[in-house]
């Protein structure tokens, strides 16, 4: 395959975040926004308590688009708001909540699972893309 055909298959589009998440209305059910590097950006919201978890092998971004939530640690709680991102290294174990409805951006590597080292109703193993 030449260049040319290489970068007509990889045609770049914009993506306006309002559009995509205005096009979902569940919670802590993540979509994938873009792949770059190994690593995907996803468009998620949040409301309520999410569970406990943490992830062995993958740092995540959390990237408030609108809103604000608490990212809950063992020994601290730290509010995150619109504007602002938050790096979860891994191995911390971590839960998001939100008391209204907020709506993230997640930059992490194609293989971090939502629920971290926990499986349950909340996981989601294939995720839709926008």
């Amino acid at each position: 395959m030449s260049l040319v055909s290489l970068w007509e298959f990889y045609i770049m589009e914009k993506v306006n975040l309002a559009e995509k998440l205005s096009s979902f209305s569940d919670y802590f059910n993540p979509r994938i926004a873009g792949e770059l590097n190994g690593q995907q950006v996803k468009l998620v919201k949040f409301k309520g308590e999410f569970i406990w978890h943490h992830h062995d092998n993958e740092d995540e971004l959390f990237y408030v688009v609108k809103g604000s939530f608490d990212m809950q640690l063992r020994d601290k709680t730290i509010t995150v708001n619109a504007g602002e991102f938050l790096i979860m290294p891994r191995g911390v174990e971590h839960r998001p909540v939100a008391r209204e409805e907020v709506e993230i951006m997640l930059f992490e590597p194609a293989s971090t699972l939502n629920t971290g080292n926990i499986e349950n109703e909340l996981t989601r193993k294939e995720l839709n893309r926008l």
